[in-house]
């Protein structure tokens, strides 16, 4: 197939290379001999939450801007202008601070960034209903079979679909383009902000072979050691080892792992997409060590992570206490149920015999309830002949929820969320977790 050039900015499209286009002169252009028969889309939104912050404040233009909490908080996200100062996602807040003091600190507004991700998920299902979401800024796409429909490529339909979201969102993305699913999400990497990279089948295993093999998914610090300890740093070493090495040091994710070195991926777009858990989570603005003071904040995330689960009409029947203590190390302990919940009561109760069983005198810095194993809301806390009192919990929960709705989330406070410590606003409140 002859060597076309796309014009992302204009769309135009013309025959052979070039290093402009030659209808509206820009530089942003798409030329790849494989361009036209690749379908599998990575699409990623840049610097999210920032982008939206900007967006919606345009004095914040070439401002360093950081999402997140106070001092005691976490970096959620941040600008690129950020980033040059070495800011980070996820990095203390004190340490982005002292990286970059002139800052624009943001509390993050995730009703705002969810109605914002509802809107690019929105126009993605305009292109294809093969969308399978990650996070609320980011997802695969399959658009094999859309060429009749949208009358053009699946990369034309893309590059149309970005400059979309920029007039009518006023955000920016980045799109990676190829023939699976993780060459995809590493091509969205590549040219940020406002990218566009195709990784063609001539060239993936060349392009891969050279790269640590932290680039591939599920290859973390700990299989990446372990890796090492075998010889294995790059992609490339991984694709030449013995299948029978790589089982020995990986076990079954080994093979796996391999497979994708060679550029082999065979996962298909699922978009029936199942959520792993709900949780909420909040960092102190001092770090806290009694118990007793924990509860009401414990009791308030409980209460938050049970409003999710009824509004995602979904139950649990693992709770999942999360702690953070003033060392930065994290503590996880999880408890099963006899049968899934919905309810803030039942999830704060087993948090709490999870949090009296730990040490006293701990400092922790993070708090946060979660919940895993889910199904559906209507097999959620019926009770029985002996549990005639979860109904009535239930019933209870329902109608405060209500009156919340009605007139303000402060409306009605229960007792046990009445404590001495004061709960600050989340910053690292986050929505649901998703498979990936």
């Amino acid at each position: 197939m002859a060597l076309r050039t796309l014009c992302r900015d204009c769309l135009h499209d013309a025959p052979g290379p070039a290093l402009r286009c030659t209808a509206c002169g820009s530089p942003r252009l798409i030329s790849h001999p494989e361009r036209d028969t690749l379908s599998i889309a990575h699409v990623d939104c840049d610097a999210f939450y920032a982008s939206v912050e900007k967006r919606d404040d345009p004095s914040l233009g070439d401002k360093p801007v950081i999402i997140g909490g106070g001092r005691r908080g976490v970096v959620a996200t941040c600008c690129y202008v950020a980033r040059t100062y070495g800011v980070r996602s996820a990095m203390p807040m004190f340490k982005a601070l002292e990286a970059c003091p002139d800052a624009v600190v943001i509390k993050p507004d995730m009703a705002k960034y969810v109605a914002v991700g509802r809107q690019v998920r929105s126009l993605m299902l305009a292109l294809t209903p093969q969308v399978e979401p990650i996070s609320i800024d980011e997802a695969f796409l399959d658009l094999g079979g859309t060429e009749r429909l949208h009358r053009a490529s699946p990369a034309a339909t893309l590059a149309a679909f970005a400059r979309r979201v920029e007039t009518e969102i006023g955000i920016t993305i980045s799109v990676g383009l190829s023939y699976a699913k993780f060459l995809a999400k590493i091509a969205s990497d590549m040219d940020k902000p406002r990218g566009f990279s195709v990784l063609g089948r001539a060239e993936a295993v060349a392009f891969l072979a050279g790269k640590p093999v932290t680039m591939l998914p599920g290859v973390g610090k700990a299989a990446a050691e372990r890796l090492a300890g075998a010889g294995i740093r790059r992609i490339g070493d991984l694709a030449d080892t013995a299948t029978e090495t790589l089982f020995a040091t990986l076990g079954k994710d080994g093979p796996r792992l391999q497979r994708l070195s060679r550029g082999i991926d065979e996962r298909t777009i699922s978009p029936d997409h199942e959520t792993r858990s709900v949780s909420s989570e909040t960092t102190f603005d001092t770090d806290i060590a009694d118990h007793e003071a924990l509860e009401p904040i414990l009791w308030r995330m409980a209460e938050r992570t049970a409003a999710r689960l009824r509004k995602a009409d979904l139950a649990g029947r693992t709770v999942i206490l999360k702690l953070k203590g003033a060392d930065f190390r994290l503590i996880t302990r999880s408890r099963q149920l006899h049968e899934p919940t919905q309810l803030a009561k039942r999830l704060y109760d087993e948090a709490r015999a999870l949090l009296l069983a730990e040490p006293t005198g701990t400092r922790y810095r993070l708090l946060g309830v979660g919940v895993a194993d889910l199904g559906p809301g209507a097999g959620a806390d019926h009770g029985d002949l002996a549990d005639t009192d979860t109904p009535r919990v239930a019933a209870v929960e329902r109608a405060i929820e209500k009156l919340r709705e009605r007139f303000g989330s402060e409306a009605v406070i229960k007792g046990v969320g009445l404590g001495r410590a004061t709960v600050p606003h989340p910053p690292g409140d986050m929505p649901t977790s998703r498979k990936r």
